[in-house]
């Protein structure tokens, strides 16, 4: 019947990422007919129970990044068994930058049953609000906490031409930005959103330049989610380009290839016109 958990089936469900109201009717059905339910936070999940006034009846395991290993098995066992299983984080999507691919490939390989229960996520309600264009866009998760790390993912996706989608602690939103605008290039459009669906939702939209100077003078809190426009929407200067090019190549880069870099990332300018321009302004 539509609506009713099935017996040994693993069932994926979206929670809400801030606003209780946004659950759906399945997820409050789920939550009411499920057997064992493995929950990111178990206080989460009681305080989600009780903002949806549902009352629990299944076994309720911890199942995080911590417990996942040892914990699978379990629910798999639950699973042959005909019990009734469901799997929730603390927001959103399981799986997307949440626990559940561990227990999704184990079902998958023994044959068991996996649905989905959609629902609210931060990256397409974040994509949505942001102004940047979303036919084409790809989810990168939390770039890495140290600064040379995150400089060199970004400098690989420098020249993507689909929208990038991020997630951020608000501790290190600011000093990510920076490194954002040093790689993308100061110009590139880009949005901050933060506390999505909550009292205090805000999203913020403009160049990487200004979206890094308001994040180095604020102190940024909640849940946090950055959107770089693709390379193909950058609008930049002849002048900054050239600016780009000659620092690459005082940073010991050849001219030619950092032409060639600085070119690739911006539609009509060919490394070509770059290069004469660099060598134009090293002559005078």
């Amino acid at each position: 019947m539509a609506g009713m958990l099935e017996p040994g089936t693993l069932t994926l469900a979206a929670t809400p990422i801030g606003n209780p109201l946004d659950a759906s009717v399945r997820l409050v059905r789920a939550l009411e007919q499920a057997e064992v339910i493995a929950a990111e936070d178990t206080r989460r999940l009681a305080r989600l129970a009780a903002d949806l006034e549902v009352t629990i009846t299944a076994q309720v395991i911890a199942y995080h990044e911590h417990t996942e290993r040892e914990r699978t098995p379990a629910l798999l066992e639950a699973l042959r068994d005909g019990r009734r299983v469901l799997l929730v984080t603390d927001a959103g999507m399981p799986v997307v930058s949440d626990p559940g691919y561990r227990a999704v490939r184990a079902a998958i390989e023994e044959g068991l049953p996996v649905t989905v229960i959609p629902g609210p996520s931060a990256v397409l309600t974040a994509l949505a609000a942001s102004g940047l264009a979303p036919d084409r866009f790809a989810f990168e998760g939390f770039p890495p906490r140290r600064d040379g790390q995150r400089a060199r993912v970004f400098s690989r996706l420098a020249r993507e031409d689909r929208t990038l989608v991020f997630f951020e602690s608000p501790r290190r939103t600011a000093a990510t930005l920076a490194v954002m605008r040093d790689e993308f290039g100061p110009q590139r459009p880009a949005a901050v959103a933060r506390e999505l669906t909550k009292t205090y939702e805000e999203v913020r939209r403009g160049t990487l330049a200004e979206l890094a100077d308001w994040a180095a003078g604020t102190e940024v809190l909640g849940e946090i989610v950055l959107l770089v426009g693709g390379a193909s929407t950058v609008a930049a200067s002849p002048e900054e380009l050239l600016e780009q090019v000659l620092a690459r190549a005082e940073a010991g880069e050849r001219l030619k290839d950092a032409a060639k870099a600085v070119a690739e990332g911006v539609a009509g300018v060919s490394s070509r016109e770059l290069y004469d321009r660099a060598l134009e302004h090293r002559r005078s």
